[in-house]
């Protein structure tokens, strides 16, 4: 008899890597598409191919004929779509590749599904009932906040990039599909994610990095744009928690009330590596011409996911910074052993 999969899409991603370790040992299968781009960890899924409930398969969400594929050839019970371009700078210069991995490929994944699972709108065939297809985004599809106000699930959506407008698309895609269709359909955004195994282009680990080398910390602007940002292993449980337990058609907001500026931040991982490494860093970062289009500042507020699903983040910041650059460190620097302070 052929085996239930839950369909990780873009699972050799930083979010979706993190978040296959934490399900890998639930009492579920897992099959995890990725088309192996640049920013992909190959060699860290690579230690899921010893679990029974895990497979790996090489491809592009947004080919049609690769995803009806593997609908015909498993049987598919759930989607978790972590799989997009993410990066700003990117999507400024190239936002066609965006178009293409993020509104296409969330496309075709939700049509395939819907075409497996229902019978005809508001249908579902006996053996799908309840398949869910659940749409990992993000904060950036509200633009920025104004000082003292929050995003809830019913803000306007007014992105300001490539990659925001093509993340909000992509909602919108999901968010049709439930009201046009009946698709059992769920949609988070969360805010900044940082922890092991993101890509070396992002902020914190290009701080880290920077610091090993002895180059100086690149910093937009001012240096004081405002994020929120939450630990990918509580992004991952809320995820978790979310595709069980979450009211279908629902969205929810998702992050850890922990505000900083990029200024803030930087100062703090430059003080904590200094303890650890016993260095003394001067003339540590630049200003550097802005980003177009940069958001000020992101902020959401998370009442509905505490209320509905009683979830909340386990890590404090301190902890979870810690971790994290304790795992950069190891990585940038060969010679590098930690010995706690």
């Amino acid at each position: 008899m052929n085996k239930d999969f839950i369909l990780i899409s873009g699972g050799a991603g930083f979010i979706g890597l993190n978040f296959l370790e934490y399900v890998i040992n639930k009492n579920k299968n897992f099959l995890n598409i990725d088309n192996l781009s640049y920013s992909a960890n190959l060699l860290e899924i690579k230690k899921f191919e010893k679990n029974k409930n895990y497979k790996f398969i090489k491809g592009d969400i947004s080919n049609r004929l690769f995803i009806r594929k593997i609908f015909k050839t498993y049987s598919i019970k759930g989607i978790i779509n972590f799989a997009a371009e993410s990066h700003v700078d990117n999507s400024i210069k190239k936002p066609q590749a965006f178009i293409k991995n993020n509104i296409i490929g969330t496309f075709v994944l939700l049509n395939e599904a819907y075409k497996s699972w229902m019978e005809r709108p508001f249908k579902y065939k006996a053996n799908f009932f309840n398949s869910r297809f659940y749409q990992i985004s993000t904060d950036e599809v509200y633009g920025s906040a104004e000082d003292g106000l929050k995003f809830n699930e019913d803000s306007p959506l007014r992105p300001n990039s490539p990659y925001s407008s093509s993340k909000a698309a992509c909602d919108l895609l999901v968010r049709s599909y439930n009201k046009t269709y009946g698709l059992n359909t769920l949609i988070t955004r969360c805010s900044n994610n940082f922890g092991p195994y993101q890509h070396d282009e992002k902020f914190i680990p290009t701080i880290i990095r920077s610091l090993v080398q002895k180059k100086r910390i690149p910093i937009y602007g001012d240096g004081k744009n405002i994020r929120d940002w939450i630990y990918v292993k509580d992004h991952c449980e809320a995820i978790y928690k979310a595709f069980l337990k979450a009211k279908s058609g629902d969205i929810l907001n998702l992050g850890s009330g922990k505000e900083i500026s990029n200024n803030t931040l930087v100062k703090k991982i430059i003080n904590k590596i200094s303890k650890i490494k016993k260095l003394n860093y001067e003339d540590l970062y630049k200003f550097v011409k802005d980003r177009p289009g940069h958001d000020f500042r992101y902020s959401l507020d998370v009442s509905k996911i505490r209320k509905e699903l009683k979830w909340k983040v386990k890590t404090s910041f301190e902890d979870s910074i810690m971790l994290t650059i304790i795992f950069f460190l190891k990585k940038y620097d060969k010679k590098f052993i930690y010995k706690k302070f």
